[in-house]
Formats: C-alpha cells, structure tokens, sequence
C-alpha cells in the first residue's frame, strides 16, 4: 500500500513531527509513502515526491512544515477535486493524510467522496477544531505569545504605559484568554464575548490608576482587531501613553514545545494506523484523555465553544 502525506493551511509548530510519525511508523508496518508539496496545490500541480526515514530525520525539532504549504482556492470546486483524486490514483496513492484545519479537512472530505481514503490530523495553533480538546501547534504558539507578552510588560511598566497586544486568533479566543491568564493582563477582549464597549475599558483604566496600579495590559485577539486605532482612542480619552503592539506570525513560528512534538506524534501514528486498517474520512481527536478518531462529516458540523468555567475564572482573575 502506498499513502501521501500533506500539510495544508496555516502552518502549525508540530506540524513536522506530524509528518515524521506518518512516514516512520508506515514503513515499519511495511507501506511505502510519498510527500506532496504545498498542500492541495501541490496535487494539482504533481508534486509528489517519494519519502523514506531520511526524508524526516532531524524535522522533529523544527516548526513550519517540511512540506511546505498554501492555500487552494480551485479545490473548492468539484472539477478540480476529480482531477486531484485522478492524479493521486495515477501516482499510485491509495490513502491520503491531511494535516490542517477545517478548511484542509473539507478537502479530505471531498477526496474520500471521490474514494481516496482520507485520514485528517488537527494542525492549528487556533485550537478551533470541535472534535477535539488539542490542536497541533497551540501550546507552542500560546508559549511563544506568553514570553512576547512579559517582554512588553516590563518595558510598559517601566514607563506606566497601558499597551494593547493582538494575538492570533480570527475566530477563536483561545489564544488571547491563555495568555492573559498566564500574563496577568488587566482585560483580554475575545471575538467570542466582546461586546464594542470602549467605555467600559476606559473606566477600567481610569479605576485601575485611581488604586495605583500604573499599568494596565490588555490581551487583544486577532477577531476583535482595531488595536492600534483603539489604543489612539484610548489615549485621548485617558491622558496616559498607551501603544499597541501586533505579535502576528511570531506565534506560528519557533522550534514546537515537548507537548506539540509529543501530542503530533501520536496523532500522526493514530492516522497511519487508520489507514492501515482500512479507515476512511476520519479525523484524529484527542478526546477526553485518549488519542481517537470521528467521522469528518460529525467533527465538522460539531461547534466548538470557550470554556465556561474558564471564562468565569478568568473574570476573576483578570482585573
């Protein structure tokens, strides 16, 4: 049995020890495998490439992804997925591991539909994939935010700033609320709960320094947005020098934490595990404790939520 392997998406710490636990454990259980760059496109385009031990040795340490990744908007539509599941086929692959988000487990979807058999590995620092309570890559991004955040914080208190600092995050908060936790922020704004009300942060301020607290540090996520216009704002209301600061791609970057290399490596053996046993269309989730899999149609139509004994302790704790 030969399988491929891509990355797809936004790129996730981990992501390489993902594709290192694939190939390794499928030529121990006698399959050969073939790396294809670039994700989707790299299928549309035939780059597809045979993979052995070597092609993986010393990528375990190393964020990004060896196979390198893009974004495919031609897969969406049908014509472009049969002539994916044609080339997978003439390239001789029977079996396909996808590690990404949603969007790369939409198109593993639509191949499984076409018969390739499709196994999906969850790789986003985002942690916004339902099915399952860790993603590929967020403990090395929210550790790479904590340590950014704490730099800032020294230089903000020095000179009784209040800073603004956007973390990654569109649509999930996950991010934003771990480090403002781990931080000790004064406020953490979250696309989920953010209610647009301004005047409410500023009379945390102006409350925070009637006390004599002379800094004052707000976790901004990417969904929420606006910080460098909100901390302008934010000045001319309150009189104190307050400056925003976007970490942006730093947090996709950086050698993976022992969890991210640990956490990919299972996941990746879980994949090549289904495969080998004939599975199809399936997600690896860790799921309560335990390394398992779902039925991509169930994992996608499932709604991920903060959670909420998270949330009410960090209203404690974030003052």
């Amino acid at each position: 049995m030969t399988i491929g392997i891509l990355t797809s998406g936004g790129d996730a710490p981990g992501m390489n020890a993902a594709v290192r636990a694939v190939v390794r454990t499928a030529i121990v259980d006698g399959m050969k495998v073939k790396g294809i760059s670039r994700g989707y496109s790299g299928i549309l385009d035939e780059d597809i490439f045979e993979m052995d031990s070597l092609s993986v040795a010393d990528t375990l340490t190393r964020g990004g992804t060896k196979l390198l990744t893009a974004r495919c908007k031609e897969f969406y539509l049908p014509e472009y997925q049969q002539k994916a599941a044609d080339i997978l086929r003439k390239n001789g692959i029977e079996g396909l591991v996808v590690i990404g988000g949603d969007g790369s487990f939409r198109g593993a979807q639509a191949l499984s539909r076409l018969g390739i058999r499709t196994i999906g590995v969850p790789a986003t620092i985002d942690m916004d994939i339902a099915c399952t309570e860790y993603t590929i890559g967020f403990d090395t991004a929210i550790n790479t935010a904590m340590e950014a955040i704490d730099k800032i914080r020294d230089t903000s208190a020095s000179h009784e700033r209040c800073c603004i600092i956007e973390v990654m995050g569109r649509r999930a908060g996950y991010i934003a609320l771990y480090s403002a936790i781990a931080s000790g922020a004064e406020e953490v704004l979250l696309p989920e709960t953010y209610d647009n009300d301004e005047e409410r942060i500023i009379a945390h301020i102006l409350e925070n320094r009637s006390k004599g607290k002379r800094l004052h540090m707000i976790i901004n996520a990417e969904g929420v947005g606006d910080s460098l216009a909100m901390a302008e704002r934010i000045q001319r209301r309150v009189g104190i020098d307050t400056r925003a600061t976007l970490l942006g791609h730093i947090q996709r970057g950086g050698s993976p934490t022992c969890k991210d290399r640990v956490y990919a490596s299972m996941m990746g053996a879980k994949a090549e595990e289904l495969l080998r046993d004939g599975k199809s269309n399936r997600v690896v989730a860790y799921y309560h404790g335990e390394y398992t899999d779902f039925d991509i149609e169930e994992a996608l139509a499932m709604q991920k939520h903060l959670p909420e004994d998270m949330l009410l302790i960090s209203r404690k704790l974030i003052r």
